[in-house]
This record gives C-alpha cells, sequence and structure tokens, in this order.
C-alpha cells in the first residue's frame, strides 16, 4: 500500500476538495448471500492438499491445493476462479520441551499486504526460531489473493516491456515530464482494461474479504484465525466488519487507516509525508556511521551524497540499468526495513568511490522478475482503483502533490506515478465500507504498529482500534520497520505468541522498546 493527514514542521498543509468519480453503492444483500453460498460450497468440497507445482524450491512439509471463488458473488454459480493455497500442518512439537506434545488449534491463515503480494511461502515460516511455538499449534496457510501468481492471474502490460530503466527520478517535475507522465498513466489504465477485460471490476478489497471466508470453510474452520499485514489489515478489517461471528482470532500488523475518506487517495498523500521522516532516520543513521560510509557525519551532509550520486546516475546510469529512479528505489526499500540499511548505505559508498557493482546488483531490474513484478503492479493498481473514488481531474493531483513536495519531496511524486492510473480508470468503483464493530460484536483483536512506519503511519493504527471495539494496540516505540511481529523483538513477540496461543492480550494499549539498530557494514563483510 502507498498511503496519509499532511504534516510539515509549520502545521498541517490543507488537502483540496477530492473530486470524486462516480462510485457504485455500499454491498447490499446480493453479495453475502453468495458469499455463504460459495462458502457452503467449498466446505463440501475442501482442499486437495498435495505436492506443490514448484516442490523443488520448497521444503517436503509444505503441501499446495485450489480452492474455487466466484469472480462476482453477485453470481455464485457463475465463473469461478481458483486461488492456490498453501499449507505446512502444526509440528505439535514445543521447541521448549521436546516431551510435550502442543495441540493443534486450527489453521492460522496470512496475507502480506500488497495489494498485489502472495503468500505461498509464508508457511516456511515455521522453520525460524521465532515462530516454531506458533507452528506447533497452528496449520500455517498461505495463499495467492486474486489476481495474484497462479491465482487467475491480473495483468497490464507485456512483462517484457513493464521495467523501464534507466530512469528519471525528479522530485520537483517539469511541466514537459508531468505531461508525459500523465500520458502513460493514461495508456496503463487502458492497458489494464484490454488485457484483463470485462473480469477487472472484480478484483477489490471487498471481493477479497469475502475470498477469505471460502477459504476458511474451505479449510474447515468454523471461525477465522487470521493474520494481515500492510494492506492485509485493510480488507481483514472488512472481514471483521462483514463477517465477525466468523472471527476466532484476528492480528492486524502494520494497520492501513479504515476511514473511508482516506481509501485510497488520501492514504497515499500521508504516506509520501510519512516517508520523509523515515528518510531522515535513514540519513541520520548513515551519519552515524560515517566512519564506515564517509557519506558525511550529519543527515544533511548525507542527503548531498545521495544528490550528488543522483545526478551522476542522470547523466551516466551505473551499469546502463541504474539511473536516479532506480536509486531512489533502492532507498525508498530501506525505508519499509531497516535491515536494509547496511547494505544500501554501502552501495551507495562503494558508488561513488567508484565501483557500481553493489548498486547495479542493488537496484538494477532482474529481468526473470518481470512477470512476477507486473503481476503484482497490476492487482495492487486494480484493487486500489476499483476501491474508491479518485481525483479524476490531473489539476488537483498536481496541487495537493506540489504542496506536499515542498516539505516531503523524496516519496511524493513518484507515489503519484505509481497511482496515477486510478484518475482514468475505466471500470465504476466502490463506496468503501465503513468498518466499525459495537461491543461484544467481535471478539478482541490484536493490532501492532511500529511509531515511525511510513508505509502505514501509526495514525491508521489508531484509527483502527478506534473502529474496532475491545481490540488492543500494541506499540513499538521509537521504531519504523514495517511489518513487526515475529521479527527480532521480543517484546512484540511475547504479545503475539499469548494471543494467538493462549487468547491473551494486555488491557486497550501496551508499548515495546525499539529493536536494536542495526549494526553497520563496510561493503562485502559478512
Amino acid at each position: 500500500m502507498r498511503a496519509a493527514a499532511l504534516y510539515s514542521a509549520a502545521g498541517s498543509l490543507l488537502l483540496t476538495t477530492l473530486a470524486a468519480a462516480p462510485a457504485t453503492g455500499a454491498p447490499g444483500a446480493v453479495e453475502p448471500a453468495g458469499t455463504a453460498l460459495a462458502a457452503a460450497h467449498a466446505r463440501a468440497k475442501g482442499i486437495d492438499f498435495g505436492k506443490c507445482p514448484d516442490a523443488e524450491d520448497m521444503p517436503g512439509t509444505m503441501e499446495c491445493g485450489t480452492v474455487s471463488v466466484p469472480l462476482d458473488y453477485a453470481h455464485p454459480d457463475g465463473k469461478q476462479i481458483r486461488l492456490t493455497v498453501s499449507r505446512a500442518r502444526a509440528t505439535h512439537k514445543d521447541p521448549h520441551n521436546s516431551k510435550r506434545r502442543v495441540p493443534r488449534q486450527g489453521s492460522l491463515v496470512y496475507n502480506p499486504g500488497g495489494p498485489g503480494a502472495s503468500g505461498l511461502y509464508f508457511p516456511l515460516i515455521g522453520l525460524l526460531p521465532e515462530w516454531k511455538r506458533i507452528a506447533s499449534a497452528y496449520d500455517l496457510v498461505g495463499y495467492a489473493p486474486r489476481g495474484v501468481d497462479k491465482s487467475a492471474p491480473l495483468s497490464c502490460v507485456d512483462p517484457k516491456r513493464f521495467f523501464k530503466g534507466p530512469s528519471q527520478s525528479p522530485t520537483h517535475p517539469s511541466e514537459s515530464y508531468k505531461k508525459e507522465r500523465v500520458a502513460q498513466a493514461k495508456a496503463y489504465a487502458r492497458g489494464c482494461a484490454k488485457r484483463s477485460g470485462s473480469k477487472l471490476r472484480f478484483y477489490n478489497s471487498l471481493n477479497n474479504a469475502r475470498d477469505l471466508d471460502v477459504l476458511r470453510a474451505a479449510l474447515g474452520e468454523d471461525r477465522l484465525t487470521f493474520m494481515g499485514a500492510s494492506y492485509g489489515t485493510y480488507f481483514g478489517a472488512l472481514y471483521a466488519t462483514l463477517f465477525p461471528s466468523h472471527v476466532r482470532r484476528m492480528v492486524f500488523d502494520s494497520a492501513v487507516n479504515p476511514d473511508p475518506e482516506q481509501i485510497w487517495y488520501r492514504n497515499n498523500l500521508d504516506q509520501s509525508a510519512a516517508f520523509e521522516s523515515r528518510w531522515a532516520d535513514l540519513r541520520e543513521w548513515i551519519a552515524k556511521h560515517d566512519d564506515v560510509y564517509g557519506l558525511g557525519n550529519t543527515a544533511e551532509k548525507v542527503l548531498r551524497s545521495y544528490e550528488k550520486a543522483s545526478a551522476r546516475l542522470a547523466e551516466k546510469p551505473a551499469g546502463g540499468k541504474v539511473g536516479p529512479a532506480q536509486l531512489q528505489g533502492a532507498f525508498l526499500s530501506a525505508g519499509y526495513y531497516d535491515d536494509y540499511w547496511p547494505h544500501t548505505a554501502a552501495a551507495l559508498s562503494a558508488y561513488l568511490k567508484g565501483n557500481p557493482k553493489l548498486l547495479v546488483r542493488q537496484a538494477g531490474a532482474t529481468p526473470g522478475a518481470a512477470v512476477e513484478a507486473e503481476n503484482g503492479n497490476a492487482v495492487y493498481t486494480a484493487v486500489e482503483c476499483n476501491d474508491a473514488a479518485w481525483p479524476t481531474e490531473w489539476s488537483v493531483w498536481d496541487r495537493d502533490n506540489t504542496r506536499l513536495a515542498r516539505v516531503a519531496p523524496f516519496e511524493t511524486w513518484d507515489n503519484v506515478w505509481m497511482n496515477l492510473p486510478c484518475a482514468y480508470w475505466p471500470e465504476p468503483r466502490q463506496q468503501p465500507l465503513d468498518v466499525r464493530t459495537g461491543p461484544g460484536e467481535l471478539p478482541p483483536v490484536l493490532i501492532m504498529a511500529a511509531e515511525r512506519d511510513a508505509a502505514t503511519p501509526y495514525d491508521g493504527a489508531l484509527e483502527l482500534q478506534r473502529r474496532l471495539s475491545d481490540s488492543v494496540l500494541v506499540t513499538e516505540r521509537d521504531a519504523g520497520t514495517h511489518g513487526i511481529a515475529g521479527g527480532s523483538n521480543k517484546c512484540v513477540n511475547g504479545y503475539l505468541d499469548a494471543y494467538l496461543l493462549e487468547g491473551r492480550l494486555p488491557e486497550r494499549h501496551a508499548a515495546c522498546a525499539p529493536h536494536a539498530e542495526p549494526k553497520a557494514a563496510r561493503p562485502g563483510s559478512k
């Protein structure tokens, strides 16, 4: 999710009125009945798990199958699509007591976000020490949502033409550059319609939530235990609103702001604003390790080193592959995960010292990944464009983002180009569901968030907690990694284990100290 309130050092920025495209109504009585029918069919049929298609890449403990869901829940007996599902059965092994057999608690279904990301490899996480207690009690279940990977994949452009590089990334683009990108956005939207046809409108978050209920039934579960990260928290929250009695336990890790007014245009503005702070965190860390990287001993000096590299790449791309946009992409990834900080800083340092190999390896496009990348981008675009109204006038986008870029130049315009096809989207838009549950309607759920997360700013976790009655929020203070459950913070993992394994939650709100900062590493060091 590219997502948020716009803040500057001087105060909040004013957001212009959203010029809404026509939106379809909120879900009525037809889709719930269709979901119930599809779930009943799925429960009767189950999932025939067997060897995974890519078994050579997977341990033998993981198995795969498919579940059929309606393309259109208003016509549940119409066209069906198959979702690919993966599973690793509960081990029953207590990692702290080899003599104790752990009872199975059912299936834990996971979604990693996106939209457009696949969770098929999730069951392998049970091999990690931090996850072995959970893996002992739960079948770990991942799946590729509709449109993703082998699950009726979407496409908007020939994958051979998807990677465009080297390319520019101006923080204050010229009018001619903007005009060029507007034309590209229009062409991309047309390509989605041409390559996907009439099915395109059915790839949206409400259908992702309905698919989740069909998957629950196919797994033989009366109530769902689910963990969603990033975008997975949004359609997980839709699920909680649509099917509260079907919920057993839910974990929302790095929560999207579910306010209907935020979906998705405002959320993406907020995300661009938040990345500016995270970019500053990264530069301050690099400056602290100037003895290792030599990029400057202040955040401002590190910025000058970055801008020097960007200007040099604009003149002569590294390896013929890496221009300013690819450099920005590498540092944007580091804004998501501070584990990336050491090798990203090392690549920039080596490049400025005359060795571009690390930068090319990290930031250059990988041709073998083109199909997966194009598919993920197509699903991301379709879901977000279908979910809600977007401004349809370029002047609105231009005005809002020109204002924002004055105080948050790092990510603002690249986020615009990512989402601009939604201004010219050919399909009708959904009206976002008002995520909300009252006291006693939903079992207590767990929300987890890092205070300085830029991809899903912390206000989203606070808003989700306000809307889901009896929910509990665990905050990792003064940290910004996107996705904190099952990571390196033992305090966070303690709350996760207590909830999933025992159903125990703290009062309303709990906090953990930040995980340790990454250690600086020189290029080539282990």
